[in-house]
């Protein structure tokens, strides 16, 4: 087979269009590189004795705690939320819905300045898996209530019909369909525990990050830190390239619209009002502390009104960067899911699936590797707005991918065909005939990069010029001199920025079919 063919029957593909598939696929190899070449550098003694000392096994002890403890409550939480809204008797479940998305607005490092604030009990290893799995459920709750809403209940009646009693359909035949979304969740979960800095830095807890990034203040681009690096994507890339097998297999399109008819409710009986409770205690905890200590902080404390004018400045700031950077993300991932849909070949199967394979990285890693190669070979792009950019495509072109991608699927490859038999140059037919049909999920994926890189903190921290600050960026400055008071409206514009788009998107993937 040849490294790159086009395949029969699907459209064409503008060449000068494959040059630029390549590219996210080249900047995919600068963090391997880096962590290869840097831990090299400590030679085979240096790389056994820094492995196994005690802190880099106690790293990697609360490093996996943290990732199994929330994974697994999120999976329990997000599934029993998602089942009772959507297929249980519960009382006002519209609300529920909004309450369970809710955390989804607010940054996961805002939460736990918010929890952190109040005091050293919500501290440690127990606050952290408490505050990341308030504020990673909706992660599993929004796929898994939407793959509910598209479950057809005839596969139930049937079950019914055979003798199995509720709990057992439930286990037998709602969860196997419901299992990609309970699955992609969890991975994604997983790989944001693996990656989470700012949340952990407030709650005092020591994983392979926040070591990475104390390695890294304390001696600059240290051998240390790339192979603390090394262990790091050692455990990422076997859980990002598992969720990419898993985005692949799931279907875009079925034959029929919607399922055959609403499910029946299930009745919850003496369970209707204590679920109801459960409901309200998550809303109170995930919602309700974070934003009450918000006011509290926005109206209080001895730094508080300090830094207003910094707020303007920031927020321009980060709408500037987010949205230059969803823009470059989204302009990458075009060329890239139309290649891997059009040509066929090893070269390209590897460029589509190179971004997946470091999704999970951390900022700080990617950032660490752009700075290792912009000080040695490109020193006029350290610390410049492009290397910035640079890392935002290396961390979210994925998101971008998956939402063209779908919309992609849905575009006949022929329409273009039948450009190009009316004179239309490959590019032509292209700009005229397929990218406008694209344009659906290229806004989704737009949006959603942009929503990510407003709440981008370390590879921003790292890598932004100096002077130029963002709402994440200065949120941290004054947090880390304990000045919680200056911090809150920094805070605060975080969480409004991020919630319209998060109640649209709420709001159109719980629209009930």
């Amino acid at each position: 087979m040849t490294a790159i063919a086009r395949i029969g029957g699907r459209g064409s593909f503008p060449p000068a269009l494959l040059a630029v598939a390549a590219i996210p696929s080249l900047l995919v190899v600068l963090p391997v590189a880096y962590a290869l070449l840097r831990s090299s550098e400590a030679g085979f003694a240096g790389i056994v004795s820094e492995l196994t000392r005690p802190m880099t096994i106690h790293l990697l002890s609360n490093t996996m705690t943290l990732a199994v403890a929330v994974t697994t409550l999120t999976v329990l939480i997000g599934v029993a939320a998602a089942w009772c809204t959507e297929r249980c008797d519960i009382p006002w479940p519209g609300l529920w819905r909004v309450i369970v998305s809710a955390p989804l607005a607010v940054p996961a490092f805002v939460s736990s300045y918010a929890w952190a604030s109040l005091g050293p009990a919500y501290q440690g290893m127990g606050g952290a898996v408490m505050i990341l799995t308030l504020s990673c459920t909706p992660l599993i709750y929004l796929p898994v209530a939407a793959a509910l809403r598209g479950i057809d209940p005839s596969f139930e009646d049937v079950a019914r019909s055979l003798g199995r009693g509720r709990w057992r359909t439930f286990l037998e035949v709602v969860v196997p369909q419901a299992a990609p979304a309970i699955m992609g969740g969890a991975l994604l979960v997983s790989s944001h525990m693996l990656a989470e800095f700012g949340a952990l830095s407030f709650l005092q807890v020591e994983t392979f990050t926040t070591a990475i990034f104390q390695q890294y203040e304390v001696q600059f681009d240290n051998a240390a830190a790339a192979l603390l690096s090394s262990v790091l994507m050692a455990i990422c890339v076997p859980i990002a390239l598992a969720e990419m097998r898993i985005r692949k297999g799931r279907r875009f399109s079925r034959s029929g619209k919607g399922v055959a008819r609403n499910p029946d409710l299930a009745r919850l009986g003496g369970f209707r009002w204590p679920a109801v409770a459960l409901f309200g205690l998550f809303g109170t905890l995930a919602i309700g502390v974070p934003f009450a200590t918000l006011f509290y902080w926005l109206t209080h404390g001895t730094s508080a009104g300090y830094g207003l004018e910094r707020v303007a400045p920031a927020l321009v700031g980060s709408i500037s960067y987010s949205l230059s950077g969803g823009l470059l993300t989204t302009l990458l991932a075009v060329p890239l899911v139309l290649a891997s849909m059009r040509m066929r070949g090893w070269l390209v199967s590897m460029a589509e699936r190179l971004p997946y394979a470091i999704h999970g990285l951390p900022g700080l890693v990617i950032a660490l590797s752009l700075v290792y190669f912009a000080i040695r070979y490109a020193p006029p792009f350290y610390q410049s707005p492009a290397l910035v950019l640079v890392a935002y495509v290396m961390l979210f072109l994925p998101l971008a991918q998956s939402s063209i991608r779908a919309s992609a699927e849905l575009v006949p490859p022929e329409l273009e065909d039948v450009a190009r038999t009316l004179g239309k140059s490959p590019l032509v037919a292209f700009v005229e005939v397929t990218l406008p049909n694209l344009l659906p999920g290229v806004g989704a994926g737009l949006a959603l990069v942009v929503l990510q890189l407003m709440r981008e903190l370390t590879a921003t921290l790292l890598l932004a010029p100096s002077g130029v600050v963002t709402l994440a960026t200065e949120f941290w400055s004054y947090t880390n001199d304990r000045a919680y008071a200056a911090a809150a409206p920094f805070a605060a514009a975080l969480v409004i920025v991020s919630g319209v788009p998060v109640y649209i998107f709420t709001l159109r993937t719980l629209r009930r079919g």
